[in-house]
């Protein structure tokens, strides 16, 4: 996942309005949203190669979702395990507070950086694991967006994309967010971040959905939380160069 805007209201009737794009290499091993094999009381979709995911619901209520950090001058060792798979641990852990804890006290370094949003209903953290910072932090509530640094980083995708899930909110959900990530231009060069990457790939990257024949946007979902315990998860996913290959629509509740 590499760009998420939401909106967080823990009081309300709807406590989660979530909308995400998640960009990878179009040749990796994928399974659209759907209901997983092995651990049947997840929703999501999920990475065949490792195993874990980008976006997820428990039926008991729990979400969790992911983003990587990009950041050249972090060190990876050979054996780190998938950032996906604290998706699922998130999911199924005993206890979520006291797992998160134990990742923000130096267990996240054992893998390369990474943001990750998990909560329970009730309460929705960030954990943060980059170059200088390992931070876990309660998420307080309204519009925020997160994409390859921390939370609420001004990168203009970002910004544009909190805003069209803003607008949705106020007019069509989550139709005017749809439009909102599915926007492809790319920023201009003086509101590039700089991550070390060089400038042609910044460009390229800044648009928040990618268009490439070898790497791109291959999803966009969108989740709806309700305070009751229902919910829905959405997932339209994309081919090389943009081509839309199919909808999913789930939903679970009491």
């Amino acid at each position: 996942m590499c760009l998420i805007a939401f909106d967080f209201r823990p009081s309300d009737a709807v406590p989660l309005r979530l909308i995400a794009n998640r960009d990878e290499f179009h040749a990796r091993p994928t399974a659209a949203l759907g209901i997983w094999a092995d651990a049947p009381a997840i929703l999501g979709g999920r990475d065949l190669v490792a195993g874990g995911g980008w976006l997820a619901m428990h039926e008991k209520g729990r979400f969790a979702a992911v983003t990587n950090v990009r950041d050249p001058r972090l060190e990876i060792a050979e054996d780190a395990p998938s950032r996906g798979g604290l998706v699922r641990a998130a999911l199924e852990c005993d206890d979520l507070p006291t797992w998160l804890a134990s990742l923000a006290e130096g267990d996240a370094l054992r893998y390369a950086g990474f943001n990750l949003l998990a909560g329970d209903g009730q309460n929705l953290w960030h954990l943060h694991r980059g170059l200088d910072a390992l931070t876990l932090a309660d998420v307080p509530p309204g519009l925020h967006g997160l994409s390859n640094a921390t939370l609420d980083t001004p990168w203009p995708k970002l910004v544009g994309a909190r805003q069209g899930l803003a607008a949705s909110l106020h007019g069509r959900w989550p139709q005017d967010a749809l439009a909102a990530f599915a926007d492809t231009r790319q920023a201009r060069d003086d509101q590039l971040p700089d991550t070390g990457v060089g400038l042609e790939l910044e460009r390229r990257l800044s648009a928040p959905f990618i268009i490439g024949q070898d790497y791109g946007t291959r999803a966009t979902s969108w989740l709806e939380w309700h305070a009751d315990g229902r919910f829905a998860i959405g997932e339209r996913r994309f081919g090389p160069l943009g081509v839309m290959l199919g909808e999913q629509r789930l939903s679970r509740g009491p």
